[in-house]
């Protein structure tokens, strides 16, 4: 999506990231606690700490109501359980809490139109798939916004890219026909949700 509008004439956010803020968020002492972070994971160094926390579904992991942001870039397509996901999202955020994801509807190289994969039959799309234990979801950006309404989040900024250069309706699969036509032509999406 064209975020453009948001930014000033350097395309940079400095209404946001101030002057200020920069210098505080780059100072050198900080960036050594991060680099620091970043060697030792689990240690915290100067309030600055990085864990990685595996498995992300496993309830025990991550204690409810603790996380502040989630940020995702071109993952949420690829994610198999789209529900038990957001519910984790929705289960992790503290109230008020935020959320931000960039999700790429397109083939992934599947196919040779960037929306291809709707044209194939089930059949064919688990052979596509085959023992994969994920590729991508084919899940339409409506999927993604009901899922957040449903789960708690009130949607805050939605930025959809559209392209009408993919299949035909006509060509769609059974699967597929009743897809509106916002979501056929939706590539990419830009969402931010606030946790109620």
């Amino acid at each position: 999506p064209n975020y453009d509008r948001y930014l000033d004439e350097n395309l940079f956010p400095s209404r946001i990231l101030t002057e200020e803020a920069l210098s505080a968020s780059l100072a050198e002492e900080r960036i050594a606690q991060i680099r620091n972070a970043i060697a030792s994971p689990g240690t915290e160094h100067g309030g600055v700490s990085i864990r990685y926390m595996v498995p992300w579904f496993d309830d025990g992991i991550i204690e409810p109501g603790s996380v502040d942001v989630i940020l995702s870039h071109a993952v949420l397509e690829h994610v198999a359980d789209l529900e038990k996901t957001y519910r984790a999202l929705s289960r992790w955020l503290k109230p008020g809490g935020m959320m931000s994801h960039q999700i790429d509807f397109k083939a992934h190289g599947l196919a040779k139109k960037w929306n291809g994969y709707r044209s194939y039959s089930e059949m064919l799309w688990r052979a596509t798939v085959g023992r994969r234990p994920f590729l991508i979801n084919r899940q339409p950006c409506s999927v993604h916004v009901d899922l957040m309404e449903r789960n708690g989040f009130e949607i805050i900024c939605l930025m959809k890219k559209h392209r009408s250069d993919g299949i035909a309706r006509s060509q769609l699969s059974r699967r597929w026909r009743g897809i509106s036509d916002d979501d056929l032509e939706c590539s990419d999406v830009f969402v931010q949700a606030r946790k109620r």
